[in-house]
């Protein structure tokens, strides 16, 4: 009888243990939505949900996630205070080289290096942005990129939380330069420079 009762005691801790393992293993795997992944519960399709209106984060970046977030307070003020400035840095090789860098990771996929929207996730399918050589964003100020970069626009999501304030100015002088790159006059050129123009195959080498 004490076998028995031996025997039934450990099946039952078997079976217990098994439906724990499972309900553990369910715990790890369960249903969940990828970030920026699509859901037909909402009428947008999107599963990241806006946060509510009139709300204001609290804290933001990596830090944000330490027991009491302070960091991320201490970081959400500063960010506030670089979006408030009217303009990026003096214009420098640096700030450009900077801008080609954070350009290149963020903003080259949709927009292509030559900022003409003919990216490589566009040729595969993705909504083609404008071209930033069109007269209407030749024309607008700086601080619509810098906004739209913060804010996002259209399909294009916010990067606010992974491109700093002084990083999204650096991109805006780097759209600068690719837009000047298009629409230089020859004559505006270095004397060296308009020489290396007019050895080019085609060029007639007049001022424009």
């Amino acid at each position: 009888m004490m076998r028995l009762d031996l025997l039934g005691i450990s099946c039952a801790l078997c079976c217990a243990l098994t439906a724990c393992e499972r309900q553990m293993k369910d715990m790890y795997r369960q249903p969940r939505y990828d970030t920026g992944e699509a859901s037909p519960l909402f009428p947008d399709t999107k599963s990241m949900r806006p946060p509510p209106e009139g709300s204001v984060p609290a804290a933001i970046g990596e830090r944000s996630a330490t027991s009491s977030g302070r960091g991320g307070r201490e970081e959400l003020a500063a960010r506030e205070i670089a979006n408030a400035a009217s303009g990026p840095a003096p214009m420098t090789l640096a700030l450009l080289k900077r801008g080609q860098e954070r350009y290149s990771i963020y903003c080259l996929p949709c927009h292509s290096a030559l900022g003409d929207g003919d990216g490589p996730v566009v040729r595969r399918g993705f909504p083609r942005p404008p071209s930033y050589h069109e007269q209407r964003l030749r024309d607008a100020p700086d601080r619509h990129f810098f906004d739209v970069i913060t804010n996002g626009y259209g399909v294009m999501y916010p990067y606010a939380d992974r491109i700093t304030p002084e990083d999204r100015w650096a991109i805006v002088a780097y759209i600068r330069a690719l837009q000047l790159s298009r629409n230089v006059k020859t004559a505006s050129l270095p004397a060296d420079a308009r020489r290396q123009r007019a050895a080019l195959p085609g060029a007639s080498g007049a001022a424009r």
